[in-house]
């Protein structure tokens, strides 16, 4: 559940930063977007390392982190996520209409998430860009810093399906580029497949699979997971995120092991 915020908090902070869309090769220019030349802000994930208060660092939940599209803001503060505008003026950010998610959560990430949003409640923030890194300061010496956020290889990389209900948890691919092959579970039955990646698309052969059968919810996972072979695929890679879309207009979303 999202609530409005009146006060401006890290999310806002992290969120303002506008950004030309430095992407990689599976992803497109949005446009450009910086502050202080040459150092693009949009389009980027920040993954928060740290807020300093006081004199005092503390580091960051692994999930905190922020991206910028345009004039909207989005992101986690480990835990909550949150959505926000950025107004910005030369090096200077400032967050307003800040929204975020009100979940419970363990101590540690619940405590950071209060540091973090005192830290950037005191108005506009200096935002510095220099070789991947982020630092938003306040006037008072307060600062936040984050670091830029790589995306998972598509290759080598256990994809587990987590857009079908049914298979979450149990279906998941991974793709061999150097030999040309995927492989994998669909949830129920091992799939393996010819798989040739080339400028955003994958074409998948025609699968072979064991042939178990399992509950029908599971079943039914399969046959959508099955329509994406024997074709091709577009696909995009954003951060810890794969997305494969097939022609015939099944979209798949899936999420990178750890």
């Amino acid at each position: 559940m999202y609530r409005q915020k009146q006060r401006m908090t890290l999310t806002a902070a992290l969120v303002l930063v506008p950004l030309a869309a430095a992407c990689g090769s599976e992803k497109a220019d949005s446009g450009s977007g910086s502050v202080g030349a040459g150092k693009p802000l949009t389009g980027v994930r920040w993954s928060v390392d740290s807020v300093t208060v006081g004199g005092s660092t503390h580091r960051a939940p692994a999930d905190a982190h922020m991206k910028i599209d345009g004039s909207r803001a989005e992101g986690s503060y480990g835990c909550n996520t949150f959505g926000a505008t950025a107004v910005v003026d030369g090096d200077r950010i400032r967050l307003d209409k800040t929204m975020s998610t009100e979940m419970a959560c363990e101590k540690e990430p619940m405590a950071f998430e209060k540091t973090l949003a005192s830290a950037l409640t005191d108005g506009s923030l200096k935002a510095e860009v220099k070789d991947g890194h982020l630092t938003l300061s306040t006037d008072d010496g307060d600062t936040v810093k984050l670091s830029e956020a790589k995306d998972a290889p598509l290759q080598g990389t256990k994809w587990n399906v987590t857009s079908l209900s049914a298979a979450d948890g149990k279906a998941q691919l991974t793709f061999d580029t150097k030999r040309g092959t995927v492989s994998g579970s669909l949830g129920c039955n091992h799939v393996n497949a010819k798989a040739t990646v080339r400028d955003g698309h994958i074409t998948l052969g025609a699968p072979s699979t064991t042939r178990m059968m399992c509950e029908d919810s599971l079943m039914n996972a399969e046959k959508t997971l099955l329509r994406l072979f024997d074709g091709q695929l577009r696909y995009g890679v954003d951060h810890r995120t794969l997305t494969l879309t097939s022609e015939n207009g099944i979209s798949v979303r899936a999420e990178a092991g750890k």
